[in-house]
């Protein structure tokens, strides 16, 4: 009996686990979809699953000189994750909520800047989800 029960909590896990990876890589091909070829890929999907109650951060550093683009994307519509980018000091140096909530942002550092990207989502979003961001350069 306890062998049944430990096989069917395994078996209940590993599809609840399938079911979030097939969906994270759904919604990773989705937002690299504002990523064109005309920026590479700095090698790294920051993701993590996000409720409505929490903001992710993640710690970028920026080079000066290149020309980047964030990508951001919570769900199969533009707009349901809000990033907003500080600097190590909290200063803020763009939000996308005062940009109608824009799933991408190009810039340009002159020098290089250690920051923080913080994510959360729209209040009209879903209650839950994953927040994913992509970054690309082109020198």
């Amino acid at each position: 009996m306890k062998n049944i029960i430990f096989v069917s909590i395994l078996l209940i896990s590993l599809f609840t686990a399938t079911k979030s990876n097939a969906q994270a890589d759904t919604l990773l091909n989705f937002c690299a979809q504002h990523l064109p070829s005309s920026y590479i890929s700095d090698g790294q999907v920051y993701q993590t699953p996000i409720s409505k109650e929490e903001t992710a951060e993640f710690s970028v550093t920026f080079y000066g000189g290149s020309t980047y683009r964030i990508a951001a994307c919570s769900g199969l519509t533009d707009g349901n994750l809000i990033f907003t980018i500080k600097d190590r000091e909290q200063n803020e140096l763009f939000c996308s909520k005062d940009h109608k909530n824009t799933p991408f942002w190009d810039f340009k550092f002159s020098s290089t800047v250690d920051c923080v990207i913080e994510a959360s989502l729209d209040e009209y979003a879903s209650d839950s989800g994953f927040a994913i961001l992509l970054i690309g350069f082109k020198n």
